[in-house]
């Protein structure tokens, strides 16, 4: 008798190939692909013939219809095609196209690195037809690993024209990053009217104004469009970014542009700062570009080297951070000065932490260190901790950060500094207070316990709901005394809170919560005060905050 832990090990026929187990489970998936593809090679037995150009394939319907809802529809239902042994022309594909979607269909196997760049275009193109969403999907997946300077317009065709907005975000964020070079490129004069404009209409679309101009010159001429359609696209080139000698040499002697509209863009250069214009700028999307590898370096404040440096853990009251002394001087800040132009929309700075102090503090960016924007106002606020600023996107070389008030003395310190473009979905205020969708008294979000008693400091903020009896796991005031003081990182708008009232017996309570934004005007959002409140208590509100109160009043 054999043994029946040999009998129960997984095991594989040296001789065959073939896996199985003591569960019964059989796999022979490559035996089933590599038939149905002789089935394919052969064609034998088949029932229907595709007319692709000048070649002719033969394939069995019942597979296609297995296979494909749209050849299910067309073979088998009241079209003429249905018919056994019919002919159906192809017209819209290459016959190396449409081979290697029969070979897929077949196999579910295709090598696309075996393939021509325009075979997998025109490959992508019958799966997205055809509703073939995994060959669809792994297409992408390959074009968006293999983009190139050569190929990026051609694919951003065929993803412009199929609206696949993955590739396409993917090929504008590619262009984005090599604009000068992809407008040298033959694909770029392939690029379709409406693809080319959508392309050099984004601010993201760095590259000298002048080049862009000369880059849809040569596709105008390249594609001969009419007059007006290239009038049309010219709109899209900034003559406002145009150097000045450009504009009255190049430009106007073209007579490709309204010399009012020159006029106009001359006047808008003397009259309007930089920062005010419509700019373009370098956009690496989720990456802090605030780094020594991206040439960013601190240009202003104390002990400089020590805000760009990636270390948000070992700081102290002696190192670790830049700092600027508060006074009433606006331009004396802490400033970080940007490798090139960048779009922005986010920023992330550490304040320094080590114990409860709270800043005041104001954000302002520029392109030329002269001309200064402000783009986050938190000086009527208290803030602690970590930061993250959201603002609508703009063109930045400089960002400077200026503490206005530390509530322990006049200094001003900043422990890290992060700025990025991030496509994170994010909600603003008419005052650029950040809707958070998560919870934001948390330790995680940096908030913190100001008043109150624990045997530990953050029970309250900890998120254990669980882990608390008459000893630990909670936080108190006395009755008639003081309050539950928790403060944000930074101030929000809020609509919602909830919070667990401590339940181990029958008790039940009274209280009422305030919210400010600087520790001095408060205002009531909840009196619960004459009610008997138990367990989790969930309420609605919608204020700006960063300090909660809670008081207990029974």
């Amino acid at each position: 008798m054999c043994d029946s832990r040999e009998f129960c090990r997984s095991s594989r026929d040296s001789t065959i190939g073939i896996n199985f187990d003591a569960l019964g489970d059989v796999e022979h998936f490559e035996h089933v692909s590599g038939d149905l593809f002789d089935l394919f090679k052969s064609g034998e037995n088949s029932d229907v013939v595709f007319v692709v150009g000048e070649m002719r394939f033969k394939a069995h319907r019942i597979i296609l219809a297995a296979r494909c809802s749209y050849f299910k529809v067309l073979l088998f239902g009241e079209m003429r095609e249905a018919r056994s042994g019919a002919e159906i022309p192809i017209v819209d594909t290459t016959p190396d196209a449409f081979h290697s979607l029969l070979e897929y269909i077949y196999s579910g196997r295709i090598c696309l690195a075996d393939l021509k760049e325009d075979v997998i275009l025109d490959l992508l193109g019958l799966a997205n037809k055809y509703d073939f969403a995994p060959l669809q999907t792994s297409i992408m997946a390959f074009l968006r690993a293999t983009l190139n300077v050569t190929n990026v317009c051609l694919v951003y065709n065929v993803a412009n024209y199929y609206q696949l907005r993955d590739l396409c975000f993917a090929c504008s964020t590619f262009v984005d990053g090599h604009a000068a070079e992809v407008m040298k490129s033959d694909g770029f004069l392939s690029l379709s009217l409406s693809a080319l404009t959508e392309l050099c209409n984004r601010d993201s679309f760095f590259a000298p104004e002048i080049d862009i101009y000369r880059g849809i010159v040569r596709w105008v001429g390249h594609n001969e469009v009419e007059t007006e359609v290239s009038r049309r696209l010219l709109q899209v080139v900034r003559l406002q970014l145009i150097p000045m000698e450009h504009l009255l040499g190049e430009i106007r002697g073209s007579k490709l542009f309204d010399p009012d509209h020159i006029l106009d863009a001359i006047a808008m250069c003397t009259t309007k700062r930089s920062i005010e214009l419509r700019q373009r700028g370098l956009l690496i999307p989720e990456e802090n570009i605030a780094t020594s590898q991206h040439d960013a370096v601190t240009v202003e404040g104390q002990v400089k080297d020590a805000l760009l440096n990636g270390d948000t853990e070992n700081y102290n009251g002696e190192q670790g951070y830049t700092t600027h002394t508060i006074s009433l001087d606006s331009s004396k800040g802490i400033t970080v000065q940007l490798g090139q132009p960048y779009l922005l929309n986010c920023i992330r700075m550490l304040l320094w932490d080590r114990d409860n102090r709270s800043y005041s503090y104001y954000v302002q960016v520029s392109l030329d260190k002269e001309h200064w924007v402000m783009v986050v106002d938190r000086t009527e606020h208290l803030c602690r901790s970590w930061q993250e600023l959201l603002f609508d996107p703009i063109v930045v070389r400089y960002v400077r950060v200026v503490g206005v008030y530390n509530s322990m003395n006049r200094s001003f310190h900043l422990v890290s500094f992060a700025c990025l473009y991030t496509f994170k979905p994010f909600r603003l205020t008419n005052r650029d207070i950040i809707v958070p969708e998560e919870n934001v008294a948390s330790i995680a979000a940096s908030a913190t316990v100001l008043d109150g008693v624990s045997r530990s400091r953050n029970a309250l903020l900890n998120g254990s709901t669980r882990d608390y009896d008459w000893d630990s796991g909670y936080t108190c005031h006395q009755l008639g005394s003081g309050c539950i003081m928790v403060q944000l990182a930074q101030s929000y708008c809020i609509s919602s809170m909830r919070m667990l009232l401590w339940d181990r017996d029958d008790r039940t309570y009274g209280y009422y919560i305030e919210v400010s934004t600087d520790q001095k005007t408060w205002t009531k959002v909840v009196d619960r005060s004459e009610e008997a409140c138990r367990y989790l208590t969930p309420y609605n509100t919608h204020h700006a905050a960063c300090l909660l109160c809670v008081h207990g009043v029974l």
